[in-house]
């Protein structure tokens, strides 16, 4: 089997992994996101220690798991667990001498990037603003593809992503906001033009989220975070768009919608 058939057979078979879980919603959700997040800190972790920063590994693990524990327990505020994460980095610098202030700052970062903004799907979770999240995302990702690849001239980012291109951004939009608005209309979203607002800065905030994590395997000098999905990549190289999508959607549907 060739790579291409590889890439279809191990996507058609994440995306009804996706889909299942998002319909059992609650215990399984959770789970599946305290999985991803703890995944993919680790290929962000692994990453980042080949441009010489050594995080605190299990700290920033300890952490996930506390952000985990959270949605059980209402008493574990955010306030407790980012003390927790900070003063344990900093005073690991303190104890083991290899440590240094970049690498509880980069520990920290990798928490605050990945799970803490993952986890943001959760507050949707039993919604119809849920769908929105990967909605958005993926229809960015897919027509930013088809367009690039049929008209794209201008590069958008050469030194970052060689191959993603103005006009494919700007296709990633366009077809974000038609698919979200399709959406909407059967699960009765109103207004229509405040979800076009949302799709729009969804998909821009969606595509900086795959720059980003671009940005990061660049300086890394990797080509993908993992090789977890045959063909597509580490989990990073397939949710980096979702972690940024996710608390834009949130924060959006919970001020202009619920």
């Amino acid at each position: 089997m060739g790579d291409l058939g590889v890439r279809l057979i191990s996507g058609i078979f994440g995306l009804v992994l996706l889909v299942g879980v998002l319909l059992l919603g609650g215990t399984y959700l959770s789970l599946s996101i305290l999985i991803l997040s703890l995944i993919a800190l680790r290929e962000f972790y692994n990453a980042v220690r080949k441009m010489g920063v050594n995080p605190f590994e299990m700290i920033g693990y300890s952490g996930t798991v506390l952000l985990f524990l959270r949605n059980y327990f209402g008493f574990i505020s955010f306030d407790f667990i980012f003390s927790i994460i900070l003063i344990a980095s900093l005073a690991a610098t303190v104890i083991i001498k290899e440590k240094d202030i970049k690498d509880s700052a980069i520990t920290i970062t990798g928490v605050m990037y990945i799970p803490f903004l993952l986890f943001h799907i959760l507050y949707l979770d039993g919604s119809i603003y849920l769908w929105l999240v990967f909605l958005i995302a993926f229809g960015t990702d897919t027509f930013a593809y088809i367009v690039g690849s049929k008209f794209g001239k201008k590069k958008l980012c050469p030194e970052i992503s060689p191959k993603k291109s103005v006009e494919g951004a700007v296709g990633g939009i366009i077809g974000s906001i038609i698919v979200t608005i399709i959406y909407s209309i059967f699960a009765e979203i109103t207004p229509l033009w405040s979800v076009a607002i949302l799709a729009l800065a969804g998909s821009i905030i969606s595509q900086l989220g795959d720059l980003t994590a671009s940005r990061i395997k660049r300086a890394a000098g990797i080509k993908d975070y993992g090789k977890i999905m045959p063909g597509h990549g580490g989990m990073m190289d397939r949710f980096d768009s979702i972690i940024f999508t996710a608390p834009i959607v949130y924060y959006y549907a919970y001020y202009f919608f619920m």
